[in-house]
C-alpha cells in the first residue's frame, strides 16, 4: 500500500488532537457519563477509536504500522503489567507507611467507586462493574496509546527526532487531562486556585506518564507494553484496589499514583539509555 504523505504532520496531529478534545469536552460538560449508571466517560474514547482508524486509512498506515502487531502482543501485554504491578506494589506499601506515621492506620479494599443516579459515590463489589471497569479502561487505553503514542509519535517522528516527538505527544497527553479539574471547577466543587494547581500537576503527571509510554515504544517498537502498564495504573491503581483509612478512603491516591509513575519512569528510562549506549557501541 502506498503511503499518502501529501499531508503536514503537524498540521495532521493538532487536527485530530482538537476533533477528540472536543468530542471530550461534549461527553465531560454535557453529557457526563461518569455520573450515570455507566459510571465512566467512555463514549468519547469509543468515537476516538473510530477517529483514530479513520485517521490511519486517510494517511494509509495500518494498525501494525503503529504499533499494534500481532506477533508477542501476548508477552509484551504481560511485561507492562508487571512493570505497573511491581511499581504500584512499592507505592502502595508507601502510601500505607505514611498513613501508619501519622496515626491514621489503614488497610486495603477491592471495589469499584462510581456515582448512584443519585449523584452520591457509591462502592459496587459485584463481579458485573468490576468487568465494566475493566472493559472500559481497555477501551480508554486502547484510544489513548494508539493516539498519543502510536499515531502521534509514528508521523511526526517522519521530521522530527524521536525525543522531540515524544515530549510533543507527552504535552499533549497532559493537556488532554486538565478537562477534569477545569469541569470541577465549573461545577463549583473546587476553586479557581485549585484548578490551576491541579491542572498543573495533571500536565505534569500526565507528561511523566506519557514521556514513560513513550520511551516504552520506541524500545519494544509496540504499543502492548505501554499498553499494559496504562491499563493497571487505569484499573487496579486507581479504580479497584483503595486505600481506606479512619478517616477516609484514597487520601493520598496522588502520591501512590506519583510515587509508581516516578519509580517506573526511571527505570524505563534507564534501559532506554542502556539501550541507545548499546547501539551507539555497536555502531561504531
Amino acid at each position: 500500500m502506498e503511503r499518502n504523505t501529501k499531508y503536514k504532520s503537524d498540521h495532521f496531529c493538532i487536527a485530530i488532537f482538537t476533533l477528540c478534545l472536543s468530542v471530550r469536552i461534549v461527553e465531560y460538560f454535557l453529557i457526563e457519563t461518569d455520573k450515570t449508571a455507566i459510571g465512566e466517560n467512555v463514549l468519547h474514547k469509543i468515537i476516538g477509536i473510530i477517529i483514530l482508524a479513520l485517521a490511519l486509512k486517510r494517511i494509509n498506515l495500518s494498525w501494525g504500522d503503529i504499533g499494534f502487531q500481532r506477533k508477542g502482543f501476548v508477552s509484551s501485554i504481560l511485561k507492562g503489567l508487571l512493570l505497573g504491578s511491581v511499581c504500584f506494589t512499592i507505592s502502595y506499601w508507601l502510601e500505607l507507611t505514611i498513613l501508619a506515621l501519622q496515626g491514621n492506620p489503614a488497610h486495603l479494599e477491592i471495589y469499584i467507586s462510581s456515582f448512584s443516579l443519585t449523584g452520591s459515590q457509591i462502592k459496587n463489589t459485584d463481579f458485573f462493574f468490576f468487568m465494566l471497569c475493566v472493559l472500559f479502561n481497555i477501551i480508554n487505553v486502547w484510544m489513548e496509546e494508539g493516539v498519543f503514542r502510536g499515531l502521534f509519535i509514528k508521523i511526526l517522528c517522519e521530521t522530527k527526532p524521536f525525543m522531540q516527538t515524544n515530549f510533543i505527544a507527552a504535552l499533549l497527553f497532559g493537556i488532554w487531562h486538565i478537562i477534569m479539574p477545569v469541569r470541577s471547577c465549573i461545577n463549583g466543587e473546587m476553586s479557581f486556585a485549585a484548578m490551576l494547581l491541579l491542572g498543573a500537576g495533571y500536565i505534569i503527571l500526565a507528561g511523566i506518564m506519557g514521556i514513560k509510554w513513550g520511551l516504552l515504544y520506541r524500545i519494544t517498537g509496540n504499543i502492548w507494553t505501554g499498553l499494559g502498564d496504562h491499563l493497571l495504573n487505569n484499573t487496579v491503581a486507581t479504580n479497584i484496589l483503595h486505600v481506606v483509612s479512619l478517616t477516609g478512603a484514597d487520601e493520598l491516591q496522588i502520591v501512590r499514583v506519583m510515587a509508581a509513575q516516578i519509580i517506573s519512569f526511571v527505570f524505563v528510562l534507564i534501559i532506554y539509555c542502556c539501550k541507545n549506549r548499546k547501539g551507539n557501541t555497536d555502531s561504531r
